[in-house]
Order: C-alpha cells, then structure tokens, then sequence
C-alpha cells in the first residue's frame, strides 16, 4: 500500500497514475490526516508532499519517524524545491528519498520500486528477528518490546492490560515418552491453538520460554482475562494431543495464569508480570489443566 499526503488533488492524480500498478494507492489531503491514515493503514511507502498548510511535510516525516507505530514507514519526499538545502532536510527528517516537480515519471517509478523493495527486505528481516524459530510465532525479545509499549500505551490512556502465562502441562513427561521431535511438533501445535484463539485486535501470543507462552491482552479486565484464560484452555483441549504420561487428562493441556491492572506512575511492568506468575503458579499447585486469575490488586 501507498499513502500520498498531498494538499493538490492535481497533484496526488498524477501521482497516482505514474505509480498505480506498484499496488493500492491512498491519499491524505494534509500533514495531520496524513499521520492519522498512516497509523491506522500502516503503508509500505509514502509520498510526502512538502508544502502544506498547518504543517509542513518536514514536520510530518519527523512526527512519523518519532513515532515507533509508523517509524518503519519508508517516506519519500516531494518538492518543487530541488537545491541541496532542501534535499539535506528531507534527509535530516528521516526521509528515504527526495522527488522533485515537475515529476520525471520514470524517475519516480524507479525510485519507487526501489523503496519498496528495500521495506520489503527490511520488514523480512524484522520477521525474522521477531519470529521463534520453532514455532513461528513472536519470540521472547518481541513480547518484551511490545508489552512495554503497551504499558505505556495503556497508561497514557489510564486504561486496564490483561497478561496471561501458560505452561503447557507435564512437558517433560511428554518429551521423555514421545521424543523431542513429537515434542517440538507439540509446541508448534499448541502455538498454532493459542494464536488461532485470540479474537481481538492487539492480542498478542509469544514464546516467553521453553514450553511457556505469553499473552498480551489490551483493554482487559480481570473478569474478562478469566473468561479467556478458561477459552484458551479449552482451545488447547481440543486440539485432542494425545497425552499419555499427563496426570491431568489423556491429551494436551495447559495451565494459565492471568493477571490485570491499570498501569500508572507508581506500579512497573514488572508487577503485572510478577501477578500473572504467581497465578500460574497456584494453576499448577491446584490440579493444572485450568485458569486462575490473580487476587492481589496493584497499587
């Protein structure tokens, strides 16, 4: 997808055509809109017009770039202003590239596919730094950096974060019967049930460690977190793996620990995570194969 933010639908048009095999072509018709589209949409590339009203293009691409939402958006400049000065702070602001007016389409094909090109190798290797090897879903180093963004995020907005930490059931056990490689194929299952039980948007799944995952979940409650941790056990039951050396039940299961809280100055992410633990920890202590939900209130 390419976003255009540009005040001259003229000029958005011919945009438009030079570039509109490339992929979906959007358009913001200022610097505040444009921002707006471009958390909400997340575009490979943008083309950014320079002068606007209100807020010029320059101002866009530093309120883009300072933004970890939108920061990996590559950005093109475009300007009827061609001297070095102008080329140097489209660079400064954080601008991949600088197209001046009247527009060579060639030119701006050229350094479009380029771009594109060079986000789609950029967003691979993310994947492959975000991704567990073993079970292609987020890894440890992932779930640390979005849950601390979500604690902010939530904290701005004085807002509750649900977390959930599951274990997967006597995996030792299975490992020592089945074999590591039934038991990497095991974790890859079970990984697929977690991911494919989150429903709503900014739930997060990842391998927290071994045969634990962890689940980030926006806008939650503990009343709701309950109602979820009892889902995503369900979901794990009916994967119906079989289980033969589980002392809880004759196929997969895991155990969940679920904890909630608004974040605020004086409470750390470690609290929410230091809950969710201690419930997990009364889940195994209390039968497995089940949910709990912590009862401490953080202040």
């Amino acid at each position: 997808m390419i976003l255009i933010i540009d005040d001259n639908p003229k000029s958005i048009k011919a945009l438009s055509l030079i570039i509109r095999d490339f992929g979906q072509v959007i358009f913001a018709t200022s610097g505040q809109s444009g921002i707006a589209m471009t958390m909400k949409t997340k575009p490979d590339l943008i083309l950014l017009d320079v002068e606007m009203p209100g807020m010029n293009g320059y101002e866009v691409c530093r309120q883009l770039k300072a933004d970890a939402a939108t920061r990996n958006c590559s950005v093109i400049i475009v300007t009827s202003h061609s001297s070095v000065d102008h080329e140097v702070a489209a660079l400064e602001a954080g601008a991949a590239d600088f197209i001046t007016k009247p527009l060579n389409a060639p030119l701006v094909r050229a350094r479009v596919k380029t771009q594109l090109l060079v986000k789609k190798q950029a967003d691979e290797l993310h994947r492959q730094v975000e991704q567990d090897g073993l079970t292609g879903i987020y890894n440890r180093r992932y779930f640390d950096q979005q849950y601390a963004q979500e604690w902010r995020r939530h904290q701005r907005q004085r807002s509750p974060l649900g977390l959930a930490l599951i274990d997967v059931d006597f995996f030792k056990a299975y490992n020592d019967h089945y074999g590591h490689q039934q038991g990497d194929e095991c974790l890859r299952q079970v990984a697929k049930g977690l991911h494919s039980a989150l429903r709503r948007p900014g739930e997060t799944v990842a391998r927290y460690g071994g045969e634990e995952f962890a689940v980030i979940l926006p806008y939650t409650e503990l009343g709701e977190a309950q109602k979820i941790g009892l889902w995503l056990c369900e979901s794990i039951r009916d994967l119906q793996l079989p289980h033969a050396q589980s002392e809880v039940a004759a196929h997969v299961s895991i155990s969940v620990g679920l904890a909630s809280c608004v974040p605020d100055g004086r409470s750390l992410p470690t609290s929410l995570l230091s809950d969710a633990d201690d419930a997990l920890y009364k889940a195994k202590a209390n039968g497995r194969n089940r949910a709990v939900v912590s009862d401490r209130v953080i202040d």
